[in-house]
């Protein structure tokens, strides 16, 4: 009779360990939501012009309020994962991106929004990374 005998076999790979993912932090959230509904109100009051009011001017500032308070929101989840140098990069192009809308809805040229916002996320790479490069260990 034939008995049972263990063999090695092949072993199955471990997988690295994945933390789960943990809700943002409260404060995470509001400030989001803070940075969207002032992003949505300037450019709605950008687009006004000191005219009357519309629902154009009003979905405006909802569509532009929640897309910018979702990319704070993500951005703000997934930065501790990033390296400083894509971290200050994800900064510097939602900022100087969100800017240079804001600045062509004043009616200049695409060309000169597009300049300003590539300035001021220039500035904002350098100056979030050398807060990163500096503070962290």
């Amino acid at each position: 009779m034939a008995t049972h005998v263990t063999t090695p076999g092949r072993r199955q790979a471990r997988r690295p360990h994945t933390p789960p993912r943990r809700p943002p932090s409260p404060l995470a959230v509001r400030m989001s939501l803070f940075v969207g509904v002032a992003y949505g109100a300037y450019a709605s009051f950008i687009a006004r012009g000191g005219g009357a009011a519309s629902f154009g001017q009003l979905a405006l500032a909802l569509i532009s309020g929640v897309v910018m308070a979702a990319l704070v929101l993500g951005l703000v989840r997934v930065q501790n994962s990033l390296m400083r140098e894509l971290r200050a990069g994800a900064w510097g192009v939602l900022v100087g991106g969100s800017l240079g809308f804001l600045y062509s809805l004043t009616g200049h040229s695409v060309l000169l929004s597009s300049g300003i916002g590539l300035a001021i996320g220039a500035g904002t790479v350098i100056a979030t990374f050398y807060v990163y490069y500096t503070r962290e260990p």
